[in-house]
Parts: structure tokens; C-alpha cells; sequence
């Protein structure tokens, strides 16, 4: 009997130096930065939210709690919600050592020990390839399906993002990329060019919920989705203020829909470029209502509506925009 129970005390012991599938072994340095904090974030429909936070110390850092693996995480040592502040990462229970520099957002950080992240940097060289060969070559990959979702699902069809998914492994089934893919291919279609508008609703500075159907009727209607963090919306936004300044009195309105997760970031980015319109907010950033009723995964992104509430335009910038309204809005 007392040798029964020392059998089974040292195949616990063995199993428990085993490796666990959800411990995390993650450590790094942060280049010309020696103290302060650095987050561990959940990376969850293109938005970062912080999970953990440890020191760092003389430049390094660790990280050994449980999180879900293999899966994707961002690092960060800011806390302003500006996703391209983050560097995102794919962990397992490997170890995983970082070499993380944040200029140039992290072009030049190093990570050592994931096989993921290998993959993603070999397919950062292949946009252009056609996303169904990397898909057919790594159908179990968590990188492939990440480009995949990050950087085709905008510029493909319903159809073509539906042939894609069947290409996956079944393993990726319930995962929130895929159900996130598959909603999107829902919705491409219904805000095509001479649909009717979907309704949704955001909220206004003061906090008031607000639908978009209370702007329809009274001419055209131009939908703005941006962000303070954006720098292609904040470079555009001058010309919308041009836009907005020459047509607001001939039957034109301009309502810009943020995907800021902070108000004080969105309201700054109001107040410094000038922006007179109504602005709603949406704080579910990628997962507001606004956003996944109308498909959008690029911003910034246009929908001109007609008094109707049909789309008669998606898109359309600077010149070609302005040219469009001067010919609908001749008096």
C-alpha cells in the first residue's frame, strides 16, 4: 500500500512538470525604455483591451498567467486605446521571447518561439496573392486565418468570402473570426448600391442615443465612419469640412460615426479639425451596431443616402464625392 501511494505522488509530480496548455511563457525587453508598465491585451475585432499589466524592469519584462492558447494578443506600454499603440502577437504555451521596439509601429520588433508569428510575417509579403492559396497551403494556421480576417475580408465579395471560410480547418468553426467573417458576408449585401439604408443608432457628445432613420428625408445624407486614431480620416477630414461648408445649404447632411473607445480622444480629434457636424460615437469601436449592420472593416468609409433612404454611393472621396454632390445637388 505504501509503495501504491508513492507510485501515485510521483506520476502527479511528473504530470505536473508537464507543460500547461494555458500558462503562458512570454518575456521580452522594450528597447530604450527601463521602467513602467507593459499590457498584455485580448485582441477582439481589430480593438485591444487590456487584460494583465507587469512591470518593467532595466528594460525587460515576463509574463506567466493563464490566458486562453494558442490564441492572439497585443502588447502595449500606453493605455490611450490607440490600436496602432499595439503590437499584435501570436502565443502559445511555448516559450516566446520579444524584442519589442515601438517606432515606426514596431516595424522593427522581433518575437522568437511562435511558429504563428513566423507565418504572419511570411504572409505580411504575399497581399497580394490570392487569399484562397494561403488558406489551401495553411488551413490550420491562426496567422492565415488572421489575414484572412484583417486584411482581405474588405475587398471581397460575399461570395468570394463565403468560398474562402470552407476552406478553413473545422477547428476555426466557432471562433469569433470566422463568425465575425460570416456576418460580414451576411451584410455586404444588404448595403449595396440602390438598397435601402439599414437603420442603427450611436450616441451624440452629450450622450443621447440617436437613429440614423432621423436623418433620412430631408436630402442627402453622407455617413462618415472614422476614427480619432485614423490617420487617412484625420487627413481627409479638411477636405470634408470644405465639402460640408459648400453644400450644407443645398439639401446636404454630414453625419460622422466614430470608432473611438475613449470620448476624450474623439472629442479632441473634433474640436482640433473642425468638425461642425452632427458626430455620433460608437464605443463598441469594431463590434458597434453601426459597423456590422453596414459591413464596414476599412475606415475611413462613406454611404451617400438619397431622401429615400437608398444608397446611392460607397466610398467615394475627395474629388469624385464632390463632383458627385455638385451634380444631385444643381438647384
Amino acid at each position: 500500500m505504501k509503495y501504491f501511494f508513492t507510485l501515485i505522488i510521483v506520476i502527479l509530480l511528473i504530470g505536473g512538470c508537464g507543460k500547461n496548455p494555458d500558462r503562458l511563457n512570454l518575456s521580452g525587453t522594450v528597447k530604450d525604455v527601463s521602467s513602467g508598465k507593459i499590457y498584455l491585451q485580448r485582441y477582439e475585432n481589430k480593438s485591444f483591451f487590456n487584460i494583465d499589466s507587469t512591470d518593467i524592469v532595466n528594460g525587460t519584462f515576463k509574463f506567466t498567467n493563464e490566458v486562453k492558447l494558442p490564441e492572439i494578443y497585443g502588447l502595449a506600454i500606453d493605455n490611450s486605446g490607440n490600436p496602432f499603440h499595439s503590437f499584435i502577437i501570436f502565443l502559445d504555451n511555448n516559450p516566446i521571447k520579444v524584442e519589442l521596439d515601438t517606432a515606426d509601429e514596431f516595424k522593427n520588433t522581433i518575437v522568437t518561439g511562435s511558429k504563428e508569428q513566423d507565418l504572419l510575417k511570411e504572409f505580411s509579403g504575399k497581399f497580394r496573392t490570392p487569399v484562397g492559396d494561403i488558406l489551401k497551403e495553411h488551413p490550420s494556421s491562426l496567422a492565415a486565418l488572421y489575414v484572412f480576417y484583417r486584411y482581405y475580408s474588405y475587398r471581397l465579395s460575399s461570395d468570394e468570402i463565403k468560398t474562402n471560410l470552407l476552406l478553413l480547418d473545422p477547428k476555426f468553426k466557432d471562433t469569433e473570426y470566422t463568425k465575425t467573417l460570416n456576418e460580414l458576408a451576411e451584410n455586404i449585401d444588404r448595403v449595396a448600391i440602390g438598397k435601402k439604408a439599414p437603420n442603427f443608432q450611436a450616441r451624440t457628445r452629450e450622450g443621447k442615443n440617436v437613429y440614423l432613420s432621423e436623418f433620412i428625408g430631408r436630402g442627402y445624407v453622407l455617413i462618415d465612419f472614422w476614427a480619432s486614431w485614423c490617420a487617412p480620416c484625420r487627413k481627409e477630414n479638411p477636405d470634408l469640412v470644405k465639402l460640408y461648408d459648400k453644400y450644407r445649404d443645398k439639401g446636404f447632411e454630414l453625419i460622422s460615426v466614430s470608432l473611438d473607445h475613449r470620448t476624450d480622444a474623439w472629442i479632441n480629434a473634433i474640436e482640433k479639425d473642425g468638425l461642425t457636424w452632427t458626430q455620433l460615437v460608437d464605443f463598441d469601436a469594431w463590434a458597434g451596431e453601426g459597423v456590422k449592420t453596414y459591413g464596414v472593416r476599412l475606415i475611413p468609409y462613406k454611404f451617400l443616402i438619397d431622401k429615400n433612404g437608398v444608397i446611392v454611393a460607397k466610398n467615394l472621396r475627395g474629388e469624385n464625392l464632390d463632383e458627385l454632390l455638385g451634380k444631385l445637388l444643381v438647384n
